[in-house]
């Protein structure tokens, strides 16, 4: 009897390392089905829905054992909302950037950092000057950009599971109030944890979760880095993926806020859709198998340069 349970016990312990290991479609599911349920209401800056977010990713921090860069998971600042033209300003809203840290082990290298990123917040309940929809529900965010909140915190535990692998350093950053103007990603450019020339590659997940029948992956910003073009199209055919990349293209979403600072980026995306901005981008249109095999391409992307004494320097791009 003692034997059963022991191998029962081991068998338990093997399936927990398993999970921990692997990115799984379930736990994106259940990420985004979390973050777009309608009483986080479309998660607007400010308020107990944003700290109810926001605790929900330093707890999945935790649970992964990932620790905090600072003495708190949390960076605050305050978030100007943006109203549309000609109605009355509105108060600024606290707010917050979840940060997490993964340590390398080469003496020196662990002083260089990557950073994943993805926005957590989406536009509430609509009618700002950033929705696409003149109804005031619910904007869920499904794609925009609960899909690569989920991919940061399941590559993030992936990540952590192999970090007796990693050189580099790598920082976890959700970003608050990207929808207000990358807000988020400024304060954090603005005011670094870690010197920003310790930063050799910010890699931004906006829109993942919806790869296409031609399994395109878009990137802008891959000839920001040596052999980013490169590198990133290797990467694509093991997977079944096809990279779409742009040497630069780095407009759009919170690595910006990085490439001003003469960092290199890759802002990684499977494209838009007519549901973009609307309360319909909704969890039951996320492509799940899709966006497992994404996560996997950016963490393949992060081993290549986080584990390796890959050349890495800022190289600047037309826009």
């Amino acid at each position: 009897m003692k034997l059963i349970i022991a191998i029962f016990l081991l068998g338990s312990w093997f399936n927990i390392c398993i999970a921990q290991e692997d990115i799984t479609t379930d736990e994106l599911k259940e990420h985004i089905t979390y973050l777009t349920s309608d009483k986080n209401s479309g998660r607007y800056p400010g308020g107990k829905v944003n700290k109810r977010i926001v605790n929900y990713i330093k707890k999945d921090f935790k649970g992964s054992n990932i620790p905090s860069y600072l003495k708190s998971y949390k960076q605050p600042f305050m978030a100007q909302l943006r109203v549309k033209k000609g109605l009355m300003p509105k108060k600024e809203a606290k707010t917050w950037n979840v940060i997490g840290v993964i340590v390398g082990n080469d003496p020196n290298l662990k002083n260089e950092y990557i950073v994943l990123g993805a926005h957590y917040d989406h536009l509430g309940m609509g009618g700002g000057p950033s929705s696409k929809s003149e109804r005031i529900d619910i904007h869920h965010g499904a794609d925009d950009n609960a899909s690569g909140t989920s991919a940061l915190l399941e590559i993030g535990e992936k990540l952590w599971a192999h970090r007796a692998e990693l050189k580099r350093s790598v920082l976890l950053v959700a970003f608050g109030a990207e929808e207000q103007g990358l807000l988020g990603s400024k304060y954090f450019a603005d005011n670094p944890v870690v010197p920003l020339s310790n930063i050799k590659l910010m890699i931004n997940m906006d829109m993942v979760g919806r790869l296409n029948e031609a399994k395109q992956v878009y990137m802008g910003g891959a000839g920001t880095f040596p052999g980013g073009v490169e590198l990133m199209k290797e990467l694509g055919p093991p997977l079944g993926l096809s990279p779409v990349i742009h040497a630069g293209s780095v407009g759009g979403s919170d690595h910006v806020s990085f490439y001003k600072k003469n960092i290199s980026v890759l802002g990684i995306h499977t494209g838009g859709h007519p549901q973009y901005h609307t309360p319909e981008d909704t969890v039951d249109l996320i492509n799940f198998e899709g966006q497992k095999q994404v996560c996997d391409y950016i963490y393949n992307a992060i081993m290549k340069v986080a584990s390796t004494t890959y050349d890495m320097k800022f190289i600047p791009q037309g826009e």
